[in-house]
């Protein structure tokens, strides 16, 4: 199933997972998975990263068992970052021989130190490149606060209706901690014509390092509420943790009343918070 056909029915709630680290055995993934299956997600997906193999075997075959193992939609994550052509068409063949239908089109991280290497400068050029080989359905990421990296946020709007027009049909936004901030985004891009549905990218933070690493990396701002709760509870991990819970149940709970059309929570492979969270808001789903 393609995900688009998920939504206008109902608020669409899936969730993100990754690749447990090599040296942790593949049945770490499987135990996350089991216990995730009382949170009834419409969709999973899958990262990938330096722990998703060669080719992204490992990325492409959590995706498959979620499908037909577990009986839950997947998407795998494919960054185009240094790749060739010729690697991208082995990936994406692993994919479609696996039944997978949905792709998450992304740039990458561009690695620290190094120039940009490969076949792919943007999400953009790798969307056109499987649009114009595959029948994938693609999503497609988007920056609530602009990426770090564009000079200006209406030039980040911009590229995401390049990512659009390529073919990108499914968007899920990077997290965010400030709603308004959202509510500003589907603002401008909808003065843009971007049209497709939006999910809300929800991360729960549940501990200090988490957040100082993701401020770093995504230049997410802290609100003044969040803040008094890192000071409060900052040195006290499992209060912390409940904390973080809490303020992402009000933020989907926010999220909802104003027609949000999907909430994607990344669970950081936690499936109490993914439980504790989907207890919270499930009546509104």
């Amino acid at each position: 199933m393609k995900t688009t056909e998920l939504f206008g029915k109902k608020t669409v709630f899936s969730l993100e997972i990754f690749p447990p680290r090599e040296t942790m055995g593949e049945n770490v993934i499987y135990e996350t998975l089991d216990a995730l299956h009382d949170v009834k997600a419409d969709f999973i997906s899958v990262t990938y990263g330096k722990n998703s193999g060669t080719d992204g075997c490992r990325t492409v075959k959590i995706a498959s068992d979620i499908k037909h193992r577990y009986g839950v939609e997947s998407i795998a994550h494919i960054p185009c970052i240094g790749a060739t052509k010729e690697k991208m068409i082995r990936i994406l063949d692993a994919l479609k021989e696996n039944e997978i239908d949905n792709i998450l089109a992304l740039r990458g991280d561009m690695p620290e130190g190094e120039a940009q290497q490969g076949d792919f400068l943007h999400a953009d050029e790798l969307i056109s490149f499987i649009r114009s080989r595959y029948d994938f359905n693609i999503l497609a990421a988007c920056y609530p606060e602009g990426h770090p990296e564009n000079p200006s946020y209406d030039n980040d709007i911009e590229h995401l209706k390049r990512k659009v027009d390529c073919g990108a049909n499914h968007l899920i936004t990077q997290l965010f901690l400030d709603n308004t901030h959202f509510y500003r985004f589907m603002y401008k891009a909808g003065r843009r014509g971007i049209n497709v549905p939006v999910e809300a990218g929800i991360m729960p933070v549940t501990n200090k390092r988490q957040i100082e690493r993701m401020v770093k990396m995504c230049g997410v701002e802290l609100p003044g509420k969040f803040i008094k709760i890192l000071d409060k509870y900052g040195d006290n991990e499992r209060a912390l943790k409940d904390a973080g819970i809490a303020y992402a149940v009000d933020q989907i709970t926010d999220l909802m009343a104003n027609d949000v059309d999907g909430i994607h929570l990344y669970t950081m492979n936690d499936p109490y918070v993914a439980h504790k969270i989907y207890e919270a808001v499930c009546n509104l789903i």
